[in-house]
């Protein structure tokens, strides 16, 4: 406003950066800007190194990561792992980058929000939302108890394609009940017609929000939706059109960041499990040693009353005898000496009555010899 000369106000047009651009443009720059650094503290690094997928192949029992991102290279730590100060240091990185990726996200986000939605695209669709979701889907999401949780970890959402497949379904299925309901609230009479009342396709537009926001919380590197490129596409508007690419492209920058920074984790969280199965075997293979050591001491201590198979053979023996003689010798001497111990126990011949013989009998029997 001006005054002029007569004391009139006047208010004159001038030139103003949008509201929405004054905002994001600097908050996106700084985004950016811990991005760069965090790249940038990254280079003189010699805590991890990475080898060729082929050669980690051949010599290795291959990457962990095998079915996923078979293109890059396969990150190695030491074989005893990182340090403390690199793992904590890791980590704080991590959790800076994934501030930013929930920062250009929101950003993102609501740019999308505000674009407006292509004609061509509410023309490719059904009337009926109850058709893009599927009897099954609809059924789960108009269930009177319903748990985004549990609808989640039910669907086979293995790739991203069946991701990117729910997200279209979820994102068609919302803008024909909201254009449902708009028309409804307009006209009083939806053109599309309807059997679902207001507030039932208002709670199916809530349920299926949340659904969207955990997906893109569980998933954030997943390209973008038939819905959304078709507003990109159609967009007209030169400021949303930066804001939305450049809010894309950190967020796609810090996903990836923190993919291979989780990589350089699970690899050295995989060299710990490592190092503590192996410790863990020593340990018991330790015990099994110890506990067969006592086995055998207690097996050759003696007792008060037992002798040694040396004593029992040949205890008469001096020591001298013993250290020069063998085995034989001992089981020699051994049976000489019970020869000995036997032969006086043996009775004698003369001891034994006089056997006679059957003639001898009959001499004895003769009567006495005639006198002459």
């Amino acid at each position: 406003k001006q005054i002029g000369k007569n004391g009139a106000f006047t208010e004159i047009m001038v030139t103003k950066q949008r509201d929405d651009l004054l905002m994001n443009i600097p908050a996106l720059r700084k985004l950016d800007l811990v991005l760069l650094e965090t790249l940038d503290n990254f280079k003189d690094q010699k805590d991890f190194w990475y080898v060729p997928r082929d050669v980690e192949d051949t010599s290795n029992n291959g990457d962990w990561r095998r079915d996923e991102n078979w293109w890059l290279p396969v990150v190695k730590v030491p074989s005893d792992g990182l340090s403390e100060e690199s793992r904590k240091l890791l980590q704080s990185r991590k959790d800076s980058v994934a501030q930013v990726l929930k920062a250009a996200t929101a950003i993102n986000d609501v740019v999308l929000s505000e674009m407006n939605i292509p004609d061509n695209y509410i023309d490719s669709l059904p009337k009926n939302g109850k058709t893009i979701l599927g009897d099954f889907l609809y059924k789960i999401l108009t269930d009177e108890h319903f748990d985004p949780d549990y609808f989640l970890s039910f669907l086979d959402l293995s790739t991203e394609h069946k991701v990117l497949d729910l997200k279209n379904r979820i994102e068609a299925s919302m803008v024909i009940w909201k254009r449902k309901m708009n028309q409804k609230e307009k006209d009083g009479k939806s053109q599309w017609g309807s059997s679902v009342s207001l507030e039932k396709r208002e709670l199916l537009e809530v349920r299926a929000e949340t659904v969207l926001v955990m997906l893109k919380h569980q998933y954030p590197g997943i390209p973008q939706s038939s819905f959304e490129v078709s507003k990109i596409k159609n967009n007209k508007d030169i400021g949303q059109a930066i804001l939305e690419s450049y809010s894309r492209v950190l967020e796609n920058l810090a996903s990836k960041i923190m993919s291979r920074i989780e990589d350089v984790l699970e690899a050295d969280a995989l060299v710990q499990r490592q190092m503590m199965a192996e410790a863990e075997r020593r340990s018991a293979e330790s015990e099994v040693e110890s506990e067969y050591e006592e086995t055998e001491k207690m097996e050759s201590a003696e007792t008060p009353n037992s002798r040694k198979l040396s004593e029992l053979i040949g205890w008469r023996l001096s020591s001298d005898t013993k250290k020069h003689c063998s085995m034989s010798d001992i089981e020699l001497f051994h049976k000489a000496e019970q020869e000995k111990t036997m032969k006086p126990m043996m009775k004698s011949p003369r001891a034994l009555p006089k056997k006679l013989s059957f003639l001898a009998k009959l001499e004895n029997m003769r009567s006495p010899t005639e006198r002459h």
